[in-house]
């Protein structure tokens, strides 16, 4: 019988794929890095950032909407924008401009860190800083400082009504602006209308009445966003169409609109079932609004995108020991990592967020069915949603053979939400942080980032 966890992933999933594979000695690779190698120098509990994989998705998707654009004969430019929110660090940022690609922002702080990159000859006049996000006062003074320095291609997103008076009052030159739609949220969704934006019926008369015929400001663009992304089904595609008749309906009172953003991003592999035909979404978007603006009789727009977990999700990983093994009925076995998932993976506790998890060594071992507890004493510190739906299946625990895990793709959203550097629940520390780069020949290098917390740091933080 093939009862090895080898042979179970063999017969449940396509195995090797491209960024998994096993070496000579049946442990796990990703993207040709050696995990087991990185465990014996570094330890667990490790966090990862290859950087590599950043860069790699920015082209992807560049490819496809050039290759979409020329295709349908589109007559505008694609320009692919950074969501910074997703991962502010400064390696993230700095591989992703590497590039020639555009920044999105979401809040003061961003803006901080755009006069910083700029300093250091990262972005230029020319880039674009797309200012989204609900603003306060210290972010109208921060985008106002942009566009006053000189700052031509920053623009703010309006979300509100209010925000345009107070940018109007801070900035001292022309300026262009964005009008962000408050798209309607899928029929299973907790509310109907999105909190950020100017509702659709709105938008037209708030052009009219605020915008229309002032000098101090223009309308470049229209940022269309939905909550759950970009996916082939009716609610995305109705949505858009809504959004192409308020663009055409824009395009034709105000003729120097130029531009339509169409945020939102693509997935990002969560199972090794995972299937998305990026290509064909970006060809069916580009084609859709290509004939909107034809049958309208209008300029097809220049196409913005804001990607976010698709630009930096896939470079991350996490890598735990499996501590010990609890046998809590006839049914469930826990097996305990070293770490938590709430301080470090609290996608996967707040909103069920699924990753690729994968084991990184024992893969010749008869496999079983297990549930993974974290440290903490709180109840929901667990996982069990992965590629196996509402199951986990890894290598047989044994307490002679040290096991290890992996989670893969979590390179998005992870720190922030977690609170990097801070308390953490329990005063569980936060694990190791190491980058993982290559050079133009594949030759890998690794520097650490951050050591693990240590007891020091929580003092500190409490005022001890």
């Amino acid at each position: 019988m093939n009862t090895k966890y080898i042979n179970f992933i063999k017969q449940t999933f396509d195995f090797p794929q491209k960024e998994f594979k096993l070496n000579d000695n049946n442990e796990l690779l990703f993207h040709k890095v050696d995990l087991m190698q990185l465990i014996k120098e570094h330890g667990t509990p490790l966090r990862f950032t290859y950087l590599p994989q950043i860069s790699k998705n920015i082209q992807r998707s560049k490819k496809w909407f050039h290759k979409a654009i020329k295709n349908n004969n589109y007559k505008g430019t694609y320009n692919y924008c950074y969501c910074t929110k997703s991962s502010h660090f400064k390696h993230v940022l700095e591989e992703a401009l590497k590039n020639d690609i555009h920044i999105e922002t979401s809040s003061a702080f961003d803006l901080n860190i755009v006069q910083n990159l700029k300093r250091e000859g990262k972005i230029n006049d020319d880039t674009y800083v797309i200012c989204n996000g609900f603003k306060r006062a210290k972010y109208i003074d921060n985008i106002a400082d942009l566009i006053n320095s000189g700052h031509k291609n920053c623009i703010p997103i309006i979300d509100n009504y209010k925000e345009l008076e107070l940018l109007e009052e801070k900035i001292g030159k022309q300026f262009q602006i964005g009008i962000r739609i408050a798209s309607e949220e899928e029929p299973n969704y907790e509310f109907y209308t999105s909190r950020l934006g100017i509702g659709y019926k709105d938008i037209i008369n708030f052009y009219q009445n605020k915008i229309r015929g002032n000098k101090q400001f223009s309308l470049k663009m229209l940022h269309f966003y939905i909550n759950t992304g970009i996916k082939d089904n009716v609610h995305y595609w109705n949505e858009l169409n809504k959004c192409l008749n308020i663009y055409i309906e824009l395009k034709k009172l105000c003729p120097i609109i130029d531009s339509l953003n169409i945020g939102g991003g693509f997935p990002i592999k969560n199972s090794l079932a995972f299937k998305y035909d990026y290509e064909y979404m970006v060809d069916e978007i580009i084609k859709r609004i290509k004939k909107a603006c034809d049958t309208a009789h209008v300029d097809t727009p220049h196409i913005f995108t804001e990607f976010g977990s698709f630009t930096v999700g896939e470079s991350g990983g996490n890598i735990y020991e499996v501590l010990y093994q609890k046998q809590q009925n006839d049914r469930e076995k826990w097996n305990m990592i070293n770490s938590s998932f709430i301080t470090t993976l609290p996608d996967s506790w707040a909103i069920n967020k699924q990753f690729v998890m994968l084991p990184i060594n024992q893969w010749q071992e008869t496999y079983e069915r297990v549930l993974l507890g974290g440290l903490t004493c709180d109840s929901d510190d667990y996982y069990n949603i992965d590629q196996h739906i509402d199951a986990i299946y890894l290598p047989k625990y044994d307490d002679n053979k040290a096991l290890y895990i992996g989670f893969f793709n979590t390179g998005a959203y992870q720190e922030t939400i977690g609170g990097y550097g801070g308390l953490q629940h329990c005063l569980i520390p936060q694990p190791k942080h190491i980058i993982i780069n290559e050079d133009k020949n594949g030759k890998q290098s690794i520097i650490v980032f951050r050591e693990e917390q240590n007891h020091n740091d929580f003092l500190e933080i409490l005022g001890y």
